[in-house]
């Protein structure tokens, strides 16, 4: 039976993420480390190729791929952009510490809607309505592989939503430049509407993979890109 993958890579490393700050619908651009490690990582080799290429609206998105796939231009779509953290855009932990409806918001898990902003649940609702609205395009017209780069909010809410194996959102946090890529079999899509998370990207070092599946990788990585970027979830 045809499969279909889809290759989700979160983008490089922003101004943003070097000042802790949560930014979300704001245009943080690439900074020039990120710049500068994505080159790094493509030299290294390991981006996979695919039939379509999709892109979150910011241009840290944008960046990411005409960095990785400089012949492509490709589609945009407008619901993968990140999270809106309205009034706290911009602004770090720290800076928000005193503030009653951001401990909240920390304690209730992003449930609650920031100032000005959207909830995790309309984030979720949005994002995901538009990768199923991408992969229900894939299946009808035979597409067999794609590219998504996004941000780390969009990737993590894909996963956790249509991820096997299950794991919860923070689970599936990655780092910048890196991302995982999901098989989809239309009869199980259909019926459940989950999809095999099945390699890393770049993809998983041969030596000792019997000895970690998917999920411990996703977790091992969770935990490393949580040290550098606790407060920024872009």
């Amino acid at each position: 039976m045809k499969s279909y993958t889809i290759h989700l890579i979160r983008h490089g490393i922003t101004e943003g993420n070097l000042l802790g700050q949560y930014i979300g619908v704001t245009d943080s651009p690439l900074s020039q480390q990120g710049i500068e490690q994505l080159l790094q990582k493509k030299e290294a080799g390991g981006y996979p190729q695919a039939q379509a290429y999709y892109t979150s609206p910011l241009s840290r998105c944008v960046d990411t791929l005409k960095l990785l796939y400089p012949d492509i231009q490709p589609t945009v779509v407008e619901d993968f952009r990140e999270c809106n953290f309205g009034d706290w855009e911009g602004k770090s932990a720290k800076d928000l510490e005193k503030e009653p409806a951001f401990a909240k918001w920390v304690e209730q898990g992003g449930d609650m809607i920031p100032p000005g902003g959207e909830s995790g649940g309309q984030f979720m609702h949005r994002t995901c309505l538009a990768f199923e609205k991408l992969v229900e395009g894939m299946l009808r017209s035979g597409t067999t592989s794609a590219v998504i780069v996004a941000h780390g909010g969009t990737l993590m809410s894909i996963l956790s939503a249509y991820g096997v194996p299950r794991a919860q959102f923070y689970d599936w946090m990655t780092e910048p430049g890196t991302g995982y890529s999901l098989r989809i079999t239309p009869g199980l899509w259909m019926r459940s509407m989950v999809a095999e998370v099945y390699e890393t990207i770049p993809p998983r070092p041969q030596q000792g993979q019997r000895e970690h599946n998917i999920l411990d990788l996703a977790r091992e990585a969770a935990n490393r890109a949580f040290r550098p970027y606790e407060s920024d979830s872009e």
